[in-house]
């Protein structure tokens, strides 16, 4: 029995990941009317068929109720989100590294400052021992 391997041969291939679903305003807004049409005992075949939470109908639902078709538009998802320019993406990753590396240093100095306060106070302790 031959086995899939990755062109490295370092193993088995892994699954392709799923493929987020993605839902038009059009879409929620119709979601949203025929689940609040449904009668009580018929809610949970709507999202049942659509393989829908109630979460979704709440979002879209308060979405509708303060924007429009315009909220209903995911932003992660959504063709129309702009994209940034691979430049602009790397300075942006390069500028969150710079500030975490600053939080750092900072950290270690305000550790070694400590540390060298100790390390004077044990010698004069040990000198005046002597």
């Amino acid at each position: 029995m031959a086995s899939t391997t990755t062109p490295t041969g370092s193993g088995v291939d892994p699954a392709p990941r799923p493929k987020r679903r993605t839902f038009t305003a059009e879409y929620k807004l119709r979601m949203v009317a025929e689940y609040d049409a449904a009668p009580s005992g018929e809610k949970g075949a709507v999202l049942r068929r659509e393989r829908l939470y109630h979460s979704h109908i709440i979002e879209w639902r308060a979405a509708r109720e303060t924007g429009g078709l315009g909220a209903l538009t995911d932003r992660r998802t959504s063709v129309v989100r702009p994209k940034k320019a691979a430049e602009q993406a790397e300075l942006e990753r390069l500028r969150k590294k710079v500030a975490k590396l600053e939080k750092d240093l900072a950290r270690r100095d305000a550790a070694l400052e400590v540390m060298g306060k100790a390390n004077a106070l044990l010698e004069l302790l040990s000198e005046s021992a002597d």
